[in-house]
């Protein structure tokens, strides 16, 4: 039976998830509720929050059928990285959305005051959040220790966020013009130095 399925590595991934569940209800979920923002000026989302919500449910469950099938079993130790790179991209994801502020929102928006934020991460990437939830998805599918999972993950989060990195960018040039055009120029979209 795989690391992850039962004992303590059960328990591990167990807590692992409730943790990157807490972190998305809360961080991610109410915290920007509570922030004061300014007045919404353009909301361009064209169903990109839907189609993420569902993809990232589809790929779970499917990450973790592939993982209890043993499709493209990996070795126990992978278990290990997983969970680490699981933890790493949830700290990712909750430090861009505290830096990014009361400009962070689950659907594609610009406030009247909005701002390009270029501080923290957002110095070397325009989305250094999906960058969290993209190390997240990675470490799940070795988590599972499952090539097949880590496949199927991969490439629903390419679908998903890569259709939400375009309604998001085309938003944002709409909005903040050429401040926002200047900042593309000069970073890449989610992998430092890459892509």
């Amino acid at each position: 039976m795989p690391v992850f399925a039962s004992g303590f590595g059960l328990v591990l991934v167990d807590f692992t998830i409730f943790v990157w569940i807490a972190s998305e209800i809360f961080g991610a979920g109410l915290v920007p509720l509570l922030r004061r923002r300014g007045a919404t000026r353009v909301k361009r989302d064209r169903g990109s929050r839907v189609l993420i919500t569902v993809t990232i449910f589809l790929s779970v469950v499917i990450a973790f059928y592939f993982g209890y099938g043993g499709v493209g079993a990996l070795p126990d130790w992978i278990f290990y990285v997983g969970i680490f790179l699981m933890f790493l991209g949830v700290l990712i994801r909750q430090v861009a959305i505290a830096i990014l502020g009361r400009f962070f929102s689950l659907s594609v928006q610009i406030s009247e005051d909005h701002k390009v934020v270029d501080k923290g991460p957002y110095k070397l990437v325009r989305h250094p959040s999906y960058t969290g939830v993209l190390i997240t998805f990675i470490g799940l599918g070795l988590a599972v220790q499952s090539l097949g999972a880590l496949l199927v993950l991969v490439l629903f989060f390419g679908i998903s966020f890569g259709y939400r990195m375009l309604v998001e960018e085309r938003a944002l040039l709409s909005g903040l013009g050429q401040d926002y055009a200047s900042y593309m120029k000069r970073t890449k979209r989610l992998i430092p130095f890459l892509i």
